[in-house]
């Protein structure tokens, strides 16, 4: 026995003594203590539809949330972020291999990701609410461990774009479909997950101007070319980008071809990213390697988009996992912490940023649901183009308040919050990437004022989702007044109003969080939102919640 497991208390082992310390956050169900995710997975997600029946689908993520609050998921979550992956071109024997060696922890966590259908159950038991609940369990093992949820994201936003090819749709979407999970490079393998290869060092954003090339070889194609970014390599099968005679296609590159043999597939390194540390990128040479193409010669841009729009959507539930793991981290140590003569969580100045932060996390978590709902199986022509422009206006706002968002939750925990023995700053490096991954901010501003040029009907179907809150706060009546007049002239030349996209897609951004917590969350919520975000002496440094906030009601919810 030690001196200080005997608890002595004087001598010179008194300095060993650790007191006004917040015990271990571990061993918490992360599903049933999230109060505003149940509630708005039920609301506004309607997750209780044919899909999955409420019971059933509380226990399956009240489950996910016993795994992802564990001590052991989360000492998972720091070894596979103290661990990256390591690339390993060549064998002992000089044979060309280009495999990628992942930490057991890092298996560990995404075979359970894949176990609750965190990547494609919503595809796998279509119906009302099914992309809700799916939404739920991916931002469920997001919160705790980020980096696995690359692969997650595209193997769901895949089986978009192969559904337009069904021989390769009947071929690889049973192994999607999958709760199995092998990180073995092997032919038909029951599981697999999908990555995709789009950007180019010389186009970036600009796929158009790709210089991979593609040539016909029989029933495939043949793939010569160079990717800078290559998310998620050692993935089953890519979604490819290829210039052929008739434009850009878009082609499905295995990993490992039908008699067992590999593609060619050479890595050249692994990014060393800011973040995202226990996901490998990487920079991929093809030559010669074997596709098979999707959809109509040259129209790959338009057969990938459906794989964008997911992950645009992931990059949203992503953040949001991330704001509350932020949240739940700083509320811990606030009431756990003592200062000055009482809890930090009660020290006034405190107490607001707090609220504030998880006054912001409620706002992604509840458009998050909302965006979900709109790629159920039922999703109709209006719902459809709302979610083409809600997505987007969506991922800009929020994947951009993502990383302040982390580094004041950061600050709540004074010195401990540098620490990298506690996730926040692993969080701070890893919100970045949701505002980079699927488009910059003005890639993604730029898009909605294209999309109100090509698609009109969803800029109604954006306006009537907003006005169904009309007439219940007179502040967000006056914003929705200037927001309607500031688009009037837009509409008709909107990319005439270029300089102006960020400014206007922020104001659409903050409408539709606004709207939605005024039809679905408590008045102590939505008041303090529409006040701190829509009125005229909006702030949007944390912790400058007006005195009229019921600071009390937002903080219990949290």
């Amino acid at each position: 026995m030690t001196a200080n497991d005997a608890g002595i208390t004087s001598g010179p082992y008194i300095t060993h003594r650790v007191t006004n310390q917040p015990p271990p956050r571990v061993d918490l169900n992360e599903y049933t203590v999230n109060i505003p995710l149940r509630e708005y997975l039920r609301t506004v997600g309607e997750a209780v539809g044919e899909a999955v029946g409420e019971a059933e689908g509380e226990a399956t993520l009240e489950a996910s949330g016993a795994v992802v609050g564990s001590a052991q998921f989360q000492d998972d979550a720091r070894l596979a972020h103290k661990n990256p992956p390591i690339l390993h071109t060549h064998s002992k024997y000089g044979q060309r291999i280009d495999e990628v060696e992942y930490h057991p922890s890092y298996h560990r966590i995404i075979s359970a990701a894949v176990a609750a259908g965190a990547h494609t159950s919503a595809w796998q038991k279509p119906g009302v609410g099914a992309n809700a609940h799916r939404a739920a369990q991916f931002m469920l093992f997001a919160q705790v461990e980020p980096g696995h949820a690359c692969p997650i994201s595209m193997s769901h936003a895949a089986v978009d774009t192969l559904q337009l090819a069904p021989e390769l749709a009947q071929e690889w979407l049973p192994r999607l479909y999958s709760g199995n999970y092998s990180p073995a490079l092997q032919h038909g393998k029951p599981g697999a997950l999908f990555g995709m290869a789009m950007t180019e060092k010389q186009g970036g954003s600009d796929v158009r101007a790709n210089t991979t090339r593609a040539v016909q070889e029989g029933e495939h194609h043949l793939l010569t070319g160079h990717k800078w970014f290559c998310s998620a390599p050692m993935s089953d099968a890519f979604l490819v980008l290829a210039q052929e005679d008739a434009g850009l296609g878009c082609f499905l590159v295995p990993r490992v071809l039908q008699d067992g043999e590999r593609n060619t597939f050479m890595m050249q390194r692994l990014k060393d990213k800011l973040g995202n540390r226990s996901n490998a990128s990487s920079e991929v040479e093809f030559s010669n390697t074997h596709g098979w193409r999707i959809s109509e010669p040259g129209r790959g841009v338009r057969a990938i988009m459906g794989m964008v729009g997911r992950t645009r959507l992931d990059c949203i539930l992503g953040t949001a996992a991330g704001m509350r793991q932020s949240v739940a981290e700083a509320l811990w140590h606030g009431r756990h912490r003592q200062a000055f003569g009482s809890k930090l969580i009660d020290q006034p100045a405190m107490s607001n940023v707090l609220a504030d932060l998880a006054l912001e996390s409620e706002a992604a978590t509840v458009v998050s649901m909302r965006l979900a709902r709109a790629y159920d199986y039922d999703a109709g022509p209006t719902e459809s183009a709302f979610r083409r422009l809600a997505t987007a206006v969506t991922k800009y706002w929020v994947c951009k308040r993502g990383p302040n968002h982390a580094y004041e939750a950061m600050e709540c925990l004074g010195g401990n919050g540098y620490i990298e023995d506690f996730p926040l700053a692993m969080r701070y490096r890893e919100q970045p990437v949701m505002a980079i991954w699927e488009g910059t901010g003005n890639v993604i501003a730029l898009d909605v004022l294209r999309a109100m040029g090509t698609e009109p009907d969803s800029v109604d179907a954006f306006l009537a989702e907003l006005w169904l809150a009309s007439g219940e706060h007179p502040v967000f009546d006056d914003f929705m007044a200037r927001l309607k007049e500031q688009l009037a002239p837009l509409r008709l030349a909107p990319l005439n109003f270029a300089g102006q996209a960020r400014n206007i897609v922020e104001k659409m951004a903050l409408a539709l969080q606004a709207s939605l917590l005024i039809r679905f969350a408590p008045a102590s919520v939505s008041e303090a939102f529409v006040l701190s975000r829509l009125g005229l002496e909006r702030s949007f440094n944390y912790g400058n919640l007006p005195a009229s906030a019921d600071l009390a009601g937002i903080l219990e919810r949290a």
